[in-house]
C-alpha cells in the first residue's frame, strides 16, 4: 500500500523490499611468477617417458625404462672425441685420451723370398738350404719337397737303384734316376730355378738331354727327350717348360728319365721331390 506525499511522490507504506545483491566484482589474482618454472621441472619419470615418445621408442618402453630407474642423458655432439659416462651420473663427458700415431716404420714385415721357408714357397726353401750348406750335407728330411715335379702327372715306371735291365735283360743294372711314364711330346718342367748347363745328345744312353744347375752342387737332368726348348746359359724358373718327352737314346718307349745329382753323384730323386 502506498501513500501520496505533499509533493506528489508516492511512498511505500509496506515493508521495504530486500536490496538487490551487488554484482560480484572479481579482481584478477596476482600471477605466480614461479608457476611456469615449476611446470617445466618435470619429474624424472615424466622426462623418460617424454623422451621415449619423442625418439620413437614408445610410451611403454619409456615407462619400463623409468620404472627400472634408468636416467637418459642427451648431449649435444661436439667436435672433439668424448668418453661415455656412467648412466645417471650426470657428469659431463670428458675428452678421450689421444692415442699415439702408429707409423709403418714401427711394424716392418719382410716379404723377401729368402725369409719365406714354408711349403708354399719351395724355391725359397731350396735357396736357403743351398746357401747354408753344401747339397751333399743336406739330410733327406730337409730336402724333401724342395724340388718340383718335372711332369704334370707323375706315374713311376722304374725306380732309382739296382734293377733288371729292360734292354739287355741282365740283372744288377744300376738305374741312375727315376723313370716316369709320359707319352712322347709331353711337356717337361724345370724342377727348380737355375741355369741350363747342357742341352744336346748324351752318348751314354740318355739320348736328348738337358741339365740344369741349381747352385751349390745341386743339378737335375732330363733324358730321352724328343726336343729341348732351352739353350746353354739360359736362366729358368721353377715350372718353366724346358723340353718335350720322347724315347731317344737307350729307351724302350716314351717316358722321362729324371735324375738328381749332388756334387756330381746321382741320388734318389724321391728324396728331393
Amino acid at each position: 500500500m502506498t501513500t501520496q506525499t505533499a509533493k506528489g511522490r508516492r511512498r511505500a507504506s509496506g515493508p521495504a523490499s530486500e536490496p538487490r545483491p551487488a554484482a560480484a566484482i572479481t579482481a584478477e589474482r596476482p600471477r605466480d611468477a614461479h608457476r611456469d618454472a615449476r611446470r617445466d621441472r618435470r619429474s624424472p619419470f615424466r622426462q623418460v617417458t617424454d623422451f621415449a615418445a619423442a625418439s620413437g621408442v614408445g610410451q611403454k618402453a619409456g615407462i619400463a625404462l623409468a620404472a627400472a630407474g634408468l636416467a637418459l642423458t642427451v648431449t649435444v655432439p661436439s667436435t672433439g672425441p668424448v668418453l661415455a659416462t656412467d648412466a645417471g651420473s650426470g657428469a659431463a663427458a670428458s675428452p678421450a685420451v689421444v692415442q699415439p700415431d702408429v707409423t709403418a716404420a714401427e711394424a716392418k714385415i719382410d716379404f723377401s723370398r729368402t725369409a719365406v721357408t714354408t711349403k708354399g714357397d719351395p724355391d725359397g726353401k731350396l735357396k736357403q738350404l743351398l746357401s747354408a750348406q753344401s747339397a751333399g750335407s743336406i739330410t733327406r728330411a730337409a730336402s724333401a719337397g724342395s724340388l718340383g715335379a718335372p711332369l704334370d702327372q707323375m706315374v713311376t715306371a722304374s725306380p732309382f737303384g739296382y734293377r733288371v735291365s729292360p734292354i739287355t735283360g741282365g740283372s744288377g743294372e744300376f738305374h741312375r734316376g727315376q723313370d716316369y711314364s709320359a707319352q712322347c711330346g709331353t711337356v717337361v718342367h724345370a724342377a727348380a730355378s737355375g741355369t741350363v748347363t747342357f742341352t744336346g745328345w748324351h752318348p751314354y744312353g740318355g739320348g736328348n738331354r738337358v741339365v740344369i744347375d741349381h747352385g751349390n752342387g745341386l743339378e737335375t737332368t732330363y733324358n730321352h727327350l724328343s726336343s729341348a726348348s732351352v739353350k746353354v746359359g739360359q736362366q729358368v724358373s721353377r715350372g718353366d717348360v724346358v723340353a718335350l718327352s720322347g724315347t731317344t737314346g737307350a729307351s724302350t718307349g716314351c717316358h722321362l728319365h729324371f735324375e738328381v745329382m749332388v756334387n756330381g753323384e746321382v741320388v734318389d730323386p724321391t728324396g728331393w721331390l
